[in-house]
């Protein structure tokens, strides 16, 4: 019983001391604050042409889409509490970056067509990527934030939600909240 004790000590403090010695490369950096600066420009971009083409129906879908995407992942995140691959916080699960991006792209590409989608969704890989190279997220952390963020925008951007007749209600009790979603088939 003591060696277990023993081995579980020694590989608890081998966690901490390499959370302790972590120092992202130059290159890390470098990824880790253009992945800063995507996730921001991307969705100016998608509400700056949403704008200039006075397209009010698009930006209520966009509104909605960053809505559920944000509170779905802030939700999660705050709620999992996973510890990122740098050991600088818990907050690791699901990706905001990922999720974001990939609602911005899913919306552009549902409303405006696979000429501007296509661009926004290459620039969306580039940020999960460039997430998980900067040790900020594991693999399974984008790919949640991207299904988040995707499925958000496949669900509040036209023509899904008309066609399916989607109606959304938040459920919640003491020690629970969701959703309740309801379509037609």
């Amino acid at each position: 019983m003591r060696y277990y004790f023993l081995i579980f000590i020694l590989i608890t403090s081998f966690i901490n001391l390499s959370a302790q010695e972590f120092t992202p490369s130059r290159s890390q950096k470098a990824v880790a604050k253009s992945t800063d600066a995507i996730v921001i420009a991307l969705p100016v971009a998608a509400l700056t042409g949403v704008l200039v083409q006075k397209d009010w129906k698009g930006l209520i879908q966009g509104v909605e889409t960053a809505a559920a995407t944000t509170a779905t992942t802030l939700i999660l995140k705050y709620s999992i509490k996973e510890m990122r691959p740098d050991y600088s916080n818990t907050h690791s699960f699901p990706s905001g970056h990922s999720s974001i991006s990939f609602a911005t792209a899913a919306f552009l590409q549902r409303r405006y067509g696979w000429g501007v989608g296509a661009p926004a969704y290459a620039l969306s890989c580039y940020v999960a990527w460039g997430r998980v190279f900067a040790k900020k997220h594991h693999v399974w952390d984008v790919c949640a934030g991207a299904a988040i963020g995707a499925a958000s925008a496949y669900i509040f951007t036209t023509p899904f939600a008309r066609k399916h007749n989607l109606q959304v209600a938040p459920v919640a009790d003491d020690t629970h909240i969701g959703a309740y979603l309801s379509l037609n088939f």
